[in-house]
């Protein structure tokens, strides 16, 4: 079952040309939810105006929704994000997935985008390539800084989680903490991410609220409605 939440966003940018309606996201990683494959179901969501990605889903998949809800694909990729399917797939059925620390615009929102999870196995080739060492995100979140401070506000989208903030405390699922310094000093409305996989569902169970952030793990699938800011 696809779960829901609300945001107000605190931009006018995203909805100037959209008469007070909001702008509705489709937020997925890490495991297929069932119920997106059925018409009715997809039906029932309404129009969507973004797939989001955060990693760890095949490329069909990914393709489907984006055809399926016949919407733009934004995406990231997660630490099992590798192999035959990425090589050859990823070409044919997907965009290319965002650069990590550089920003992308869609739909008035500014996208900031953050590939893989940190070293847990490198002893296992197919899992490394996506794996990145602490001082590997360190070099792109800094990288991104200078952008990530001039504008705003800010979709974080990642497949790991800032270190110490909705992620685990297991080897394989913590976060980064160049996301944490990140986090602490850009305070972005709303980041996005996977790998935590061992969710509880519900609004509730996914999120947490750090400052001025709201941070939603998204594994399976969020369906995502931001406002346009109160009294806009």
């Amino acid at each position: 079952m696809t779960d829901r939440l609300t945001l107000a966003w605190p931009s006018q940018r995203p909805f100037r040309n959209r008469d007070g309606r909001p702008l509705r996201l489709l937020a997925v990683s890490d495991e297929t939810d069932a119920s997106l494959e059925s018409d009715r179901t997809r039906q029932g969501m309404g129009d969507l105006d973004l797939v989001i990605g955060c990693g760890d889903l095949e490329p069909p998949y990914l393709a489907f929704l984006a055809d399926a809800f016949k919407v733009p694909l934004a995406y990231v990729r997660g630490n099992h994000d590798v192999g035959r399917a990425w090589s050859v797939s990823e070409r044919t059925m997907l965009p290319e997935p965002l650069v990590d620390g550089k920003l992308h615009e869609e739909d008035g929102l500014q996208l900031l985008g953050f590939s893989g999870s940190p070293i847990y196995s490198p002893r296992v080739p197919a899992a490394a390539e996506q794996q990145v060492s602490s001082f590997g995100m360190w070099w792109r979140v800094l990288g991104a800084w200078p952008r990530a401070q001039t504008h705003g506000p800010l979709l974080v989208i990642s497949h790991a989680a800032p270190r110490g903030v909705n992620d685990a405390a297991d080897e394989a699922h913590r976060g980064f903490t160049a996301f944490r310094w990140l986090l602490d000093r850009v305070g972005p409305p709303l980041w996005l991410h996977g790998h935590t996989s061992l969710v509880r569902r519900g609004v509730d169970g996914r999120c947490r609220r750090h400052g001025r952030t709201l941070l939603v793990n998204v594994t399976g699938a969020v369906l995502v409605e931001l406002l346009p800011p109160a009294g806009a």
